[in-house]
């Protein structure tokens, strides 16, 4: 199988995946490694859930295939076979623990790079989620990353929207990645679930907003099913306040049992506010926007967006959660 060709509807391959977007990104690293100068070190650097740990590896692939024609990787030699099978002796990736990368994993990987490549030409090491790495584990990769051990390539990957110690940017060739069209979020979507209909995937792509690993999240999450039980709530204009007390608390409590699902929910009320604003003042909005309350003014749709700050900033006090979603909810039904 050639493990990075063009599909029928013109989506790239990559490790035996479809590839959409990101077109930059590709191009970059495909000249690089048809010319051979390939960077020590490469930051990927985008949202979250946009491609950057497929093409991560989708390069890590190349790197040792016999037979590659760019960034496209045979599959079928020995190198390809162990890196499809997990099992790449030259091939090791660090990840946050307890939500950091430590110094004892920094220590760990340069021990690591002091020793030639086992069996590969290259050694390729992920660094996953670089932004969460602490000061003095930073630290301790800079000299790494500036001078690596030969025969050794790093891959780092960051959130755009998080920091990242401008002594690591310095010292990497930046790649950058964007969202990925609603049209693109789709396609991966019903790629990936083919009993996923057409109108669940433009949904989930719509709601992501470019990022077809969010999509996915909230799929198997089915925050969708809770999002658009949450919108008949907030958009009923029936008087009967005994029942909406009611549904409020009920909903309340089981916003709360979400948990960590939270931040995610938020993010779609914050959508459908900014949907509802584009409507009220006569611009194109998204579909969820045709849920909507127009008798409600820009001033109280603003006063909802402050109530959904205010909601994060108070869990992220440790506020009591039901409490929380309760004066949220009763905010967005003013």
């Amino acid at each position: 199988m050639n493990d990075s060709r063009q599909t029928g509807n013109g989506a790239l391959v990559i490790a035996g995946k479809p590839f959409y977007g990101q077109r930059q990104a590709v191009n970059l690293l495909g000249r690089s490694l048809a010319s051979g100068r390939v960077a020590h070190a490469y930051l990927f650097r985008g949202p979250e859930g946009v491609g950057k740990q497929l093409l991560a590896r989708g390069l890590t692939a190349a790197l040792n295939c016999s037979d590659r024609k760019g960034l496209s990787s045979c599959g079928r030699c020995p190198s390809c076979r162990k890196f499809a099978a997990g099992s790449h002796p030259d091939f090791f990736r660090v990840s946050p623990e307890k939500g950091a990368i430590k110094i004892a994993q920094v220590r760990e990987l340069i021990k690591k790079l002091s020793f030639a490549p086992y069996e590969a030409q290259t050694r390729v090491v992920l660094i996953e989620d670089v932004h969460s790495m602490r000061q003095e584990a930073a630290n301790s990769l800079l000299k790494t990353l500036e001078e690596p051990p030969e025969n050794n390539v790093l891959i780092l990957t960051a959130d755009s929207a998080a920091n990242v110690l401008q002594t690591i940017v310095s010292r990497c060739q930046t790649v950058p990645f964007y969202s990925l069209s609603s049209e693109d979020t789709a396609e991966i979507l019903t790629a990936l679930d083919k009993e996923m209909s057409g109108e669940t995937a433009r949904l989930l792509a719509r709601l992501a907003e470019g990022s077809p690993g969010r999509a996915v999240l909230l799929h198997k999450r089915e925050l969708v099913a809770f999002w658009d039980d949450l919108l008949q709530l907030l958009v009923d204009q029936r008087d009967d306040e005994a029942r909406v007390i009611g549904q409020c608390l009920l909903m309340a409590e089981q916003m709360a049992a979400l948990k960590e699902d939270l931040p995610q929910l938020f993010s779609l009320i914050r959508l459908w506010i900014r949907d509802s604003l584009c409507i009220t003042h006569g611009q194109a909005a998204g579909q969820d926007a045709l849920k909507t309350r127009k008798d409600w003014s820009s001033e109280q749709y603003f006063a909802k967006l402050q109530a959904v700050n205010q909601a994060e900033k108070e869990l992220s006090r440790n506020c009591n959660r039901t409490l929380v979603c309760e004066v949220l909810l009763f905010r967005l039904k003013e």
